[in-house]
């Protein structure tokens, strides 16, 4: 086990799948300044860790994430209010962002897939850090809030790079206006959410190692194209495509997803550098 300095997000790699864990069940991982800084660092570490093809993001305890600790709204009408200056506790890559941002975006930028297991309740902070995963697999009991409102604010952990993509402008607004809770069959009508199982941790686990059997190089090279063409124009999207799939074609490790084919057998595949 990888465990961050904090204690309060811990990191198991595992057969090429990194398990990440919020680990405040006591406070069911509401989010402080140390869990801030864990998060942001446990991507930054992963996006740095050879032999990663995909990552399991969940929560320890009753609840993935409650959302901001309500301690730190006590700073909020003080001189020690959080500093949002994105341009504060910039990274050595010089990324976007402020710590709170790249606690979320962090899972987006990662290279490889990041499917989160969501329980219980999943508001605020909570909701914006699971939007930054590529896959959300949800239990029976998960209720959803963009809460912020109910505390006077924007919702502002990256969502404009995340929610935009998985549900209606209207919907996403309806959200943030209202900060009503959604259900875990809503959620997944919405979209919100990918799908429903009755242990999403399991689900969760067992996708990422199906994942992680695939082509490495295929999988990053997909999400890329995914999330790169998103909000692109036609020929931009059609170059990609063409672009990466010429650095597909012939390459070892899709010669070895051709042979394992043939052969019958589990493919072999050679981690991206």
């Amino acid at each position: 086990m990888i465990e961050l300095m904090s204690g309060v997000v811990t990191i198991t790699l595992q057969d090429h799948v990194a398990d990440v864990r919020l680990n405040r069940p006591d406070k069911m991982n509401a989010v402080d300044r140390a869990m801030w800084q864990a998060l942001s660092a446990a991507g930054e570490l992963l996006a740095g860790t050879k032999g990663l093809r995909a990552v399991v993001l969940s929560g320890n305890g009753r609840a993935f994430c409650a959302g901001l600790d309500m301690s730190m709204f006590a700073t909020m009408g003080s001189d020690e209010r959080p500093n949002l200056d994105p341009r504060a506790d910039r990274g050595a890559d010089d990324r976007p962002g402020n710590l709170f941002q790249r606690a979320a975006l962090v899972w987006k930028r990662l290279p490889v897939p990041v499917v989160a297991a969501l329980h219980g309740v999943v508001f605020g902070a909570g909701a914006q850090i699971a939007l930054g995963a590529d896959i959300r697999i949800a239990g029976p009991d998960l209720r959803f809030s963009v809460l912020e409102i109910k505390w006077g604010l924007i919702p502002d952990v990256g969502i404009t790079q995340t929610l935009r993509d998985v549900v209606a402008l209207d919907v996403a607004k309806e959200l943030t206006f209202t900060g009503r809770v959604v259900q875990a069959d809503e959620a997944r009508a919405l979209g919100l959410v990918t799908r429903i199982a009755e242990d999403p941790l399991a689900a969760a686990r067992a996708l990422a190692q199906e994942i992680a059997s695939k082509s490495p190089d295929a999988i990053r090279l997909g999400k890329r194209l995914l999330d790169e063409s998103r909000h692109a124009d036609e020929s931009t999207g059609l170059a990609l495509e063409a672009s990466f799939q010429a650095k597909l074609i012939g390459s070892p490790n899709q010669q070895e997803a051709i042979r394992a084919n043939f052969e019958k057998r589990a493919p072999k595949f050679e981690d991206p550098d």
